[in-house]
């Protein structure tokens, strides 16, 4: 029969994935799909430190405003960042934001401006697998809330999470959508928010616009790993809300 104390030792053995414990001492994280991302949050924070790189999880821990963030890279799309949330909640993390890219679905919207998600067009495989599609992704309203005050001059709207780049139909359903009033395309909001509400963490997407409405995917991708100016500074202002919104005095009363 196993005892409390192994159940204890269970619990803080590393995660197989995201190889973290709760020893991390933190209820709060940032998200992100590129490990190099990880370098851009660890340049806002005060004693930034390493913890581990397995696979595609990359993390650091430091601290912003006196509190202590983890970030951490999930690589590519809902199966793996499914995977990196659901350890994270394992080892105690209670709030997760999502600092990611996004194409356009709204030509009013410019390269490296800032899309929140109010809400998610489950088009993702996995979501599908813990709930049905009828099953909304929304984010925390206290989160949601604190970007209002953070980042007023975001565009606030619902997003598409997909799965692929390179469909043959991808146009005919971006247009599809667009048509619904859909602000922008990602590939990773839509599992956070349902495992989310799930698993009770509290979660929201702060995306940087890299690709025009109708745009050339390809181009925008590259521009965001060449450091275009105003997709860096699009990046670099999703982190500072990302980072204002967990350090906000006001959250620890939700």
């Amino acid at each position: 029969m196993e005892t409390r104390d192994n159940y204890h030792e269970a619990q803080e053995a590393p995660q197989p994935h995201i190889q973290l414990t709760s020893s991390i001492g933190t209820t709060k994280a940032i998200i992100v799909g590129d490990p190099k991302r990880v370098d851009a949050i660890a340049a806002h924070l005060d004693n930034a430190t390493p913890v581990t790189y397995n696979r595609e999880y990359k993390s650091v821990v430091g601290t912003y405003k006196g509190q202590r963030i983890l970030a951490m890279s999930t690589g590519i799309g809902a199966p793996s960042a499914g995977i990196g949330i659901e350890e994270l909640h394992n080892i105690g993390i209670q709030y997760i934001i999502r600092v990611g890219s996004c194409g356009a679905m709204k030509s009013t919207i410019g390269l490296g401006e800032t899309i929140i998600a109010e809400g998610v067009v489950r088009d993702d495989g996995l979501s599908r697998r813990y709930v049905p599609e009828i099953y909304p992704a929304v984010p925390s309203s206290a989160l949601l809330n604190l970007a209002h005050r953070h980042a007023p001059n975001a565009h606030y709207g619902i997003v598409r999470s997909h799965d692929g780049f390179y469909c043959d139909n991808n146009q005919d359903v971006e247009s599809f959508w667009a048509n619904k009033g859909i602000l922008a395309d990602d590939m990773e909001s839509g599992i956070l928010m349902v495992i989310g509400r799930l698993r009770g963490l509290h979660t929201l997407s702060i995306l940087n616009n890299v690709v025009l409405y109708q745009g050339d995917v390809m181009e925008g991708i590259n521009n965001l790993a060449h450091s275009d100016d105003a997709l860096r500074r699009g990046e670099e202002q999703s982190i500072l809300t990302a980072l204002n919104i967990l350090c906000d005095e006001s959250l620890e009363n939700n």
